[in-house]
């Protein structure tokens, strides 16, 4: 356990790394210089340019330039922002925890309704089975925008419900106001998930020594949860990763949609401003956190199946 560890924490430090040489590099190399965000609609002088040019260090080469970066991000320094002049990591922080309570209810809902909906179909042949099946087929094709859309028209216009826009002061007005982009957020995952369930217990359904267990008599709940849920954990622990991770993705769509203040709202802005830094620390954030999520999910796999820890051992 401790090798798959280090695996996964060495795995996780050289994905960041090369994620961020090349979201340096991306940013930088495309068409436009960056000093005119500064400038706007104005004609600089050259003395001016070369002066911005100069404070903003884009007159030293690339690499230095990402070298530079680099450094400081490993000293918790992001920079400062090229539209407001405030630090990169206070304007990413003072919407980073809003994001990660948006993607955390989403993730509740989407446990709670994808391996609800998933059991009781792989549970349930026949009509319940069908219609279960029919509502994840819809919902994993609906996108987040579609979603946040019809979301806000009726349960915000029309019933009034739920606020259409931004968020409440204090945790349970946050919990309120983040209820319905969540929802929005998950809709897709819920269905995703429920089908990698469904078929993953389907499967553990038809072995033979599940068969065998329930011919002898053995209580179909003890069966269930030895022998069936247990066996079926590894793909849906990976499908739960895999949608943790897309949901950090999605909320670029979902917060703007619902003007909710998160980082994901705040990369639409600065990207719309070419606000460079900011750009590059909510991608870095971005990477972590897929990274992070996998590396959680194959860590709480090998918790449930020792055979793993071996791989890990024997690696």
């Amino acid at each position: 356990m401790g090798r798959l560890l280090l695996n996964r924490l060495g795995g996780l430090l050289t994905t960041l790394l090369l994620s961020s040489v090349v979201i340096f590099g991306s940013l930088y190399l495309a068409p436009g210089s960056p000093e005119n965000v500064l400038f706007g609609s104005r004609a600089p002088s050259a003395a001016a340019r070369a002066a911005v040019r100069h404070q903003l260090h884009l007159d030293q080469p690339l690499p230095v330039r990402c070298w530079d970066w680099l450094t400081g991000v490993l000293r918790g320094d992001l920079g400062n922002s090229m539209v407001t002049g405030q630090s990169v990591a206070d304007r990413v922080g003072t919407g980073l925890g809003t994001t990660l309570l948006l993607v955390a209810v989403s993730m509740v809902l989407v446990v709670l309704l994808g391996l609800g909906v998933g059991t009781v179909a792989a549970l349930r042949p026949g009509r319940v089975d069908a219609a279960a099946s029919a509502a994840t087929s819809l919902s994993v094709t609906v996108p987040p925008f579609v979603a946040s859309t019809v979301l806000i028209e009726v349960f915000a216009v029309k019933l009034g419900w739920f606020p259409s826009s931004g968020v409440q002061p204090g945790l349970a007005g946050h919990l309120h106001a983040l209820l319905l982009p969540a929802f929005a957020l998950a809709l897709a995952s819920c269905g995703f998930l429920a089908q990698i369930t469904r078929n993953a217990l389907r499967e553990q359904l038809a072995k033979e020594h599940v068969q065998t267990a329930l011919v002898r008599g053995l209580p179909r709940r003890v069966v269930l949860r030895d022998h069936v849920f247990r066996n079926a954990l590894p793909p849906i622990i990976t499908a739960a990763g895999l949608v943790t991770a897309g949901l950090f993705a999605s909320t670029l769509v979902v917060e703007s949609a619902f003007a909710v203040p998160g980082i994901g709202r705040l990369t639409i802005q600065s990207v719309a401003q070419k606000d460079f830094p900011v750009v590059q620390a909510v991608a870095l954030l971005l990477v972590a956190a897929f990274v992070v999520c996998n590396a959680v999910s194959d860590l709480v796999q090998a918790l449930v199946d020792p055979r793993l820890r071996t791989v890990g051992r024997t690696s």
